[in-house]
């Protein structure tokens, strides 16, 4: 049915007394999502949409069974309260925020591997399962059930991909932002691997954009490991070297990261590039995708 979140996830949202928490929570909740406390120091005691709030993750671990976090915290603020929230025992951490240091990062990503912790972003819309739940700002009336897995560098291009595929009746296992900053907590490859061991997803599109090494890495294990369908798509065909193109992870510097070598990496992998999101729709017929 999905990767990462299932039936059992129980959410908790950290920084849920701010504005775009509590209005997340609320899309969260609405979606079906099982959250089940917040988390804002100083506010414990008091409610969100009807949710707990509390001043410590371990206190809303301690209460809640929590085993799934999502943040809404500001950046200077998100390595103390991702390092706490390992420590209390969560295992799947969702970073939206931006503007999060790379040290900070890097830091965060030691310690994930270190104690067994899923975590992705920073920068990302976060993962989706149409039809049973969300933790992020995927707009739920873009995606629909079915068997093909998106990953993407991208939050407005899941969408329109998901969009495209819901219009031709293919729904969507899982959607996963795996963040758009050039260290990110996750690497595509990791998630890659994910959707190839399971027996929902019949198909993988990856999302993804100039800037960065995430494709061309993970052509290579899509050679050696993949052996479902996978299509991508490559935003930014036109970026100019040296100039940042909307997100810190999509700079193209010198010959590392650019359209046309991203484009040759994966063909040579066997992956299907396509050349516009609309593409995907004919990609997905030909496979008879559903």
């Amino acid at each position: 049915m999905s990767i990462l979140m299932n039936d059992s996830t129980r959410v908790i949202v950290q920084g849920i007394t701010g504005r775009i928490g509590s209005a997340q929570t609320h899309w969260m909740l609405e979606y079906g999502t099982r959250v089940v406390g917040g988390v804002t120091p100083g506010k414990g005691g008091t409610t969100v949409e009807g949710v707990p709030v509390f001043d410590s993750v371990l206190e809303a671990v301690k209460e809640t069974g929590a085993n799934a976090s999502v943040f809404f915290v500001p950046a200077a603020f998100v390595l103390d309260a991702f390092l706490e929230t390992i420590d209390a025992g969560v295992k799947l951490i969702v970073i939206v925020p931006e503007h999060i240091p790379v040290k900070d990062v890097l830091k965060m990503r030691s310690y994930a591997v270190e104690k067994g912790v899923f975590a992705l972003g920073p920068t990302t819309p976060g993962i989706l399962v149409p039809g049973m739940g969300k933790m992020g700002i995927m707009p739920a009336s873009l995606f629909a059930p079915g068997r093909v897995g998106i990953i993407s560098r991208s939050g407005t291009l899941s969408y329109e991909f998901a969009g495209i595929l819901s219009e031709s009746n293919v729904g969507q296992s899982t959607v996963v932002g795996m963040g758009a900053d050039p260290v990110v907590l996750r690497n595509l490859a990791d998630i890659l691997e994910l959707f190839e061991n399971d027996k929902d997803t019949d198909a993988v599109i990856v999302v993804g954009e100039v800037g960065g090494e995430q494709e061309e890495k993970a052509a290579g294990f899509i050679a050696r490991k993949m052996s479902k369908p996978v299509a991508a798509y490559i935003a930014g065909r036109y970026s100019p070297q040296g100039k940042k193109m909307g997100h810190a992870g999509a700079i193209v510097r010198g010959s590392a990261g650019t359209h046309a070598g991203k484009h040759e990496a994966l063909r040579a992998a066997g992956v299907e590039v396509l050349e516009s999101p609309i593409d995907v729709a004919k990609w997905a017929k030909k496979h008879k995708l559903k």
